[in-house]
């Protein structure tokens, strides 16, 4: 039989003979708390440093593979052909994301989304970035819980007419039926301007960029409203694109940019300085085709960039050279525009704004380092 009372001491104890040191108990539980404590955990937290929430960050690199939100109808921006192959100015900027992340640019599943649902899919999770051309505002900011990237397309917003109309101006559209996308900038600018001017005109609201312009198409609105640069490229998918035109009015600013989930400081920065990139791979004289020169430069600043010095990949959970991968796989800011936008393309939209800031235009990157 065993001994319940200890046997270096056969003696039974009595109840008497406990002493019970409250104090001791509980110097002992706590001490034994610790222990465990330690033996959970990872790594040790040095006082007065914030423990790291999960982050995007992880979850992406976790799933190996970015889930990117996009409009899917915007010839130049976003578009995908008979082979379910997706290009465009947005697609390219989730492909520098993925080249950054994972060395290859097709670790991508792109959503299409219309104009009030992808705020929607970004805020419930549906998908990691929102790359469509969202209009960065000052309530989209704040109220509905996104952060907004660098602006990669300053436009503006206009009117398309038929020739045939011999419209001219914005006082041309008096009484006239404008088609719009619904839950849009576009809309809340549209009414704005309109009524600003004093012009009575009929809405006519779609819940998408297809279904609006479509309607536009078939007869049903003197006009379509949008964003200028969305107009031009919708034209030229028309069976007649010069019976069209531009009216030479800008209706608003209209800044896009990208957007992330609100409250994910890590994933957010990730993605900025990814955008961030392609703009200073093109300040730097960096291209997909030059990249392995540069590499062997004796400038700091490139060195630095590309991510032979330093650890700026690593001090946001990035590779070091996550902008060097990025140049590889789909260039600088000037490749993916003209890739998209430029000269050679059915668009041929000129830089204008989007031009770097040293060639008179707004493009600007805060300095690596």
């Amino acid at each position: 039989m065993g001994c319940p009372y200890g046997c270096g001491d056969r003696t039974p104890i009595t109840t008497f003979q406990i002493k019970i040191d409250s104090k001791a108990i509980f110097l002992q539980g706590l001490s034994l708390g610790l222990i465990l404590l330690t033996a959970c955990t990872r790594e040790v937290i040095p006082f007065g440093k914030e423990i790291p929430n999960p982050s995007q960050l992880d979850t992406v690199l976790g799933r190996g593979k970015l889930i990117c939100g996009v409009s899917g109808e915007v010839p130049g921006f976003t578009s995908v052909d008979s082979n379910g192959k997706y290009s465009g100015l947005e697609v390219d900027l989730c492909r520098a994301i993925s080249s950054a992340l994972f060395d290859n640019p097709e670790k991508v599943e792109y959503r299409n989304l219309g104009g009030k649902e992808r705020f929607k899919a970004l805020q419930t999770g549906e998908v990691d970035l929102l790359a469509c051309n969202a209009t960065w505002t000052l309530v989209r900011d704040t109220e509905m819980g996104l952060e907004f990237g660098p602006i990669t397309f300053y436009d503006s917003q206009g009117i398309m007419v038929r020739k045939d109309s011999k419209i001219e101006s914005i006082e041309g559209m008096r009484n006239a039926t404008i088609c719009v996308q619904n839950g849009t900038t576009s809309q809340l600018n549209l009414a704005e301007q309109m009524r600003k001017q004093n012009i009575d005109y009929k809405p006519l609201l779609f819940k998408d960029f297809d279904s609006t312009h479509l309607a536009y198409e078939a007869g049903r609105c003197v006009g379509v409203s949008g964003d200028r640069s969305a107009l031009a490229a919708r034209r030229t998918i028309l069976p007649n694109p010069a019976d069209h035109e531009l009216l030479d009015v800008n209706l608003s600013k209209e800044p896009l940019a990208a957007a992330v989930k609100d409250d994910d400081a890590r994933w957010f920065d990730a993605v900025k300085w990814m955008m961030f990139a392609t703009i200073e791979a093109e300040d730097l004289g960096i291209t997909s085709k030059n990249l392995s020169q540069q590499a062997s430069s004796n400038n700091s600043e490139v060195k630095r960039f590309l991510g032979i010095e330093g650890d700026l990949g690593k001090n946001m959970g990035l590779p070091n050279d996550f902008a060097a991968r990025i140049v590889k796989h789909v260039g600088n800011y000037a490749e993916i525009y003209d890739r998209n936008l430029g000269p050679n393309t059915t668009l041929n939209l000129p830089r204008g704004l989007n031009r770097l800031w040293r060639n008179g235009g707004l493009l600007y990157s805060p300095p690596f380092r």
